[in-house]
């Protein structure tokens, strides 16, 4: 009973991730595509019938040397060949089509949920929170390659089982008027086997299914940590390439190649065992599919050797008892793809199940109010493992303030910030944003992020480049002191590793001249630069908040940052509170 719930929840959770497309607004072509597939499976086997037909004439011609009724069965098979072979090649190929659209529809599904609400952060944090309910790791895979082996083996498997049922239901008729009555003796009594064939068809193909299913399962848990070892694995390698310059300057290619070894030795270690799971499997396929040739002639021979039968019938019933035992033997010949499709299903589901997990997570974002000021009537900030970390209540920031964040390290100074931009999940907060932060908000963190390509769309992101004329943008980066890149506009590179940390951070900055927000919020976004560099960059800044009658909010540690902000809050330490910290206005 616990086998058979065990089935129903796996099928019910490939409804759950296959409906939504047909559903869809591409549901007409994906179930025109379908019924198109299904009605091609159903003509391969109405051909396969032919064939089988075709089969008793052609051979009894053999055996009674009937010339004309072989060189007339040759021709009957030519037409025959080539209408299997046209239904054979659209099944193929409408089969590809609907695996693609599927493929492209489930993968924008995926990227849509991933990169909306912040899921794509939110995720990351909740992965090292300790949980129980811990997202999945390498949601890259889930989307890249889990959507893909899902609909690829879905469509490919359930054809496949349409196909065998079909076929069974269509020879078993046939094998069952051809094998004739098997006779035997028990205590003196007389027994008859109506469909002899057919019931040793059944009785083979069930104890073959029964000995893959306990040979094979060990498949389904190595081949769901198989994906996961291999998605670290190239991780791990992104990631060296994405610090390649600290891992050079720190001399750490030693230890990296060591980490990347036992990470690959993983992967190696399991695929091991995994193909020796395959090995034992393959030893009883194929020694299962060896048999099934031969085993209806060693059934039907001595009716043949009697005279009962003639050759064309014989090989009539090889070729029936062969479509039936194929079709009862589906799940022993899929048995690998099926433990593979099931991983697969249950790494989407899981990936699924992390979405429904942010939906329903308690948690208070910032609400866009209509006044012109920033108001923190209540914070209370906690870390992933639950610890509360930051507490605070009737603070705001008003148009024309500017505003210095102070507190040791690991006081949740960059945390609050996430909080302010609706990003951090794990807060129960009462804040009310500016009527126009949406769209003039903007923050600077400390390490920014820079799409690969022309220097215009790193400047320009997120916005669209065309949304700025190369005027602006080169003024931008002059600005910004960087007037060596004023003509580098359309050159393209990977600029997040290309530049230096200082010119990444004034890079930012050039975002921000080019953008002219009213609310700006630094988060260490001058850590890297000298302190010339820095003054006359967040004189700039000021100036240009100003000029708007916005305000500018900074966290910093430098001492000389702190003249260009009149008003401070100090993250202080609050051994009596229910937080580490309290926010406090000096």
């Amino acid at each position: 009973m616990s086998k058979l719930k065990a089935f129903r929840d796996f099928m019910g959770q490939v409804a759950k991730l296959a409906l939504p497309y047909f559903q869809s607004e591409q549901r007409w072509k994906a179930r025109g595509l379908l019924v198109a597939i299904i009605a091609l499976n159903l003509a391969g086997v109405f051909m396969l019938v032919q064939l089988n037909d075709w089969n008793r004439v052609f051979y009894d011609a053999l055996q009674n040397k009937d010339q004309p009724v072989f060189w007339q069965q040759l021709g009957r098979f030519t037409y025959l060949a080539f209408a299997f072979i046209v239904i054979a090649v659209y099944r193929f190929y409408l089969t590809q089509l609907l695996q693609m659209h599927w493929r492209d529809w489930l993968t924008q599904h995926y990227l849509t949920r991933w990169l909306a609400n912040k899921a794509f952060y939110q995720l990351e944090l909740a992965r090292f929170s300790k949980s129980e309910n811990a997202p999945p790791d390498n949601p890259d895979q889930r989307i890249a390659e889990d959507a893909n082996l899902f609909t690829n083996y879905t469509v490919s498997l359930s054809m496949g089982l349409l196909n065998a049922v079909v076929t069974l239901v269509s020879f078993v008729g046939i094998l069952w008027s051809l094998s004739g009555d098997f006779g035997f003796n028990f205590r003196g009594e007389s027994y008859n086997i109506p469909g002899f064939m057919v019931w040793m068809a059944v009785l083979y193909c069930l104890v073959g299914s029964v000995i893959t299913h306990y040979i094979g399962r060990p498949q389904i848990a190595l081949n769901f940590k198989q994906q996961r070892l291999e998605a670290d694995f190239r991780h791990h390698l992104i990631r060296v390439r994405e610090y390649s310059e600290s891992i050079a300057l720190d001399k750490g290619e030693a230890v990296e190649r060591q980490q990347l070894g036992g990470r690959f030795r993983d992967v190696l270690g399991n695929y091991l065992t995994l193909i020796r799971a395959q090995k034992r499997l393959i030893w009883f396929t194929n020694g299962f599919g060896q048999a099934a040739v031969v085993f209806p002639f060693v059934v039907a021979a001595p009716r043949f050797f009697s005279g009962a039968i003639q050759l064309g019938q014989l090989m009539q019933i090889s070729s029936a008892f062969g479509r039936v035992q194929d079709s009862l033997a589906w799940f022993v010949d899929n048995y690998s793809s099926l433990a593979e499709w099931r991983a697969t299903t249950d790494r989407l589901t899981s990936f699924e199940a992390s979405f429904q997990a942010l939906q329903s997570q308690p948690r208070d974002t910032p609400q866009v109010g209509e006044g012109d000021r920033l108001e923190l009537a209540r914070v209370s900030l906690s870390l992933p493992n639950g610890q509360s970390l930051v507490e605070a209540q009737g603070l705001a920031v008003k148009a024309g303030d500017s505003l210095l964040v102070k507190g040791p390290s690991g006081s949740g100074k960059s945390t609050l910030f996430r909080a302010l931009a609706g990003i951090w999940p794990w807060s129960r907060s009462q804040i009310t944003l500016p009527a126009d932060f949406t769209e003039r908000g903007m923050f600077l963190p400390q390490k920014p992020y820079f799409p690969n390509g022309p220097l215009r769309n790193a400047l320009a992101y997120p916005q669209v480049p065309g949304a700025y004329t190369d005027g602006d943008l080169r003024k931008a980066l002059r600005d910004a002191m960087l007037p060596h890149l004023a003509d580098q506009l359309d050159t393209p590179d990977t600029w997040g590793q290309k530049l230096s940390g200082g010119e990444q951070q004034r890079l930012a900055m050039a975002r921000a001249f080019l953008k002219k927000p009213r609310w700006l919020f630094v988060d260490e976004a001058t850590s890297a630069l000298d302190e010339a560099a820095e003054a006359t960059l967040y004189g700039r800044l000021k100036d240009m908040v100003e000029a708007s009658n916005g305000a500018l909010v900074s966290i910093a540690h430098r001492p000389a940052v702190a003249a260009f902000h009149e008003r401070q809050w100090t993250l202080e330490a609050d051994a009596n509170g229910p937080a580490a910290f309290r926010l406090n206005a000096a």
